[in-house]
């Protein structure tokens, strides 16, 4: 399964982005979308769309979803937690716009695909695929734009 990750998009993202990711067999959206009609153009690839709400949205989309792909459970939230939720093996977040890759040492992984639209820090504007296969280690592949 290959997850096309993305946060922060604040209203825009590079037109580009929907013909980069038909490929993908969902889209998960880590917060700030802010106004729900950025999403148009990516529901219109028929995916399957999870989109947790972050610090600038008003739309009443979920604080944070656990989803549970092979034999992992992911915990998609826009602001980075304190503590992981029991039996979480990965932590998605957006936020920080600033990509992320850490292991902490609990073996919880931190994923972060930076922001689309207004990196920080001196990161370029990215997205992110998650591919998720049987018998096979978690892959996460930064995609700067």
């Amino acid at each position: 399964m290959r997850i096309a990750v993305l946060s922060d998009t604040h209203d825009l993202f590079p037109a580009n982005l929907p013909g980069r990711i038909r490929g993908a067999d969902e889209i998960w959206h880590l917060g700030d979308v802010c106004e729900p009609e950025t999403l148009d153009e990516l529901e219109q690839l028929g995916l399957p769309l999870l989109v947790v709400a972050g610090n600038c949205d008003a739309h009443p989309w979920p604080e944070m979803i656990t989803a549970t792909r092979g034999d992992l459970r992911f915990h998609l939230v826009h602001i980075p937690p304190r503590r992981v939720p029991a039996g979480v093996n990965v932590v998605l977040h957006g936020h920080t716009h600033v990509p992320r890759d850490d292991t902490d040492p609990a073996g919880v992984r931190w994923l972060n695909p930076g922001c689309i639209t207004r990196p920080n820090r001196g990161a370029p504007a990215s997205f992110a695929w998650l591919t998720v296969e049987s018998d096979q280690p978690l892959r996460w592949e930064l995609v700067r734009l």
